[in-house]
């Protein structure tokens, strides 16, 4: 077994023409929001997170190192490529996902009602079932930049275990 520890943090600002912040989306849902990430890629701090726990578990370079933002071939690139590479890795590593923990943390939007989506969305991506992620939400107390709601801060926690047979 392998465990991996994923972080990310994103500042939120206004959508266009407003501010640069760019359309709401985590674990691949889209959120009606009205302030979004400022990031390179999608900014899908959830999906940059789970990427990240995968490639330590592995003890592979992270996803800065694979796919950094000085690169001009991931501007606006949509998360899942990141992850999908990260399971790509896993697999051929011989691992496969064991469990999956996300804690998510900002003021808003409120992760609750989509909760579901996201768990649908990521076992999809990931090709376990829903019972192994678990994503949770929660707010920063109106402490800080992520309390105050001018930032997205995101925890996973992954551990991996040999595969048992060659199709996971």
């Amino acid at each position: 077994m392998r465990v991996g520890h994923g972080y990310d943090l994103h500042r939120l600002e206004p959508l266009a023409p407003h501010g640069t912040g760019k359309p709401f989306v985590l674990g691949g849902v889209h959120f009606d929001h009205p302030s979004g990430p400022v990031a390179h890629s999608d900014g899908d701090a959830l999906l940059h997170a789970i990427t990240d726990a995968l490639l330590g578990a592995l003890g592979m370079p992270d996803i800065g190192r694979l796919f950094p933002d000085s690169d001009a071939a991931h501007r606006d690139a949509d998360s899942t490529i990141f992850l999908r590479e990260a399971i790509r890795r896993m697999r051929a590593a011989g691992f496969s996902i064991g469990n999956l923990d996300c804690t998510v943390i900002c003021e808003a939007p409120k992760i609750g009602p989509r909760r579901d989506a996201i768990v649908s969305n990521l076992a999809n991506l990931l090709g376990c079932p829903e019972s192994l992620i678990n994503v949770k939400g929660k707010t920063h107390e109106k402490v800080d930049a992520v309390g105050e709601g001018r930032a997205i801060e995101v925890h996973t926690v992954v551990l991996l275990r040999r595969s048992t047979s060659s199709s996971d």
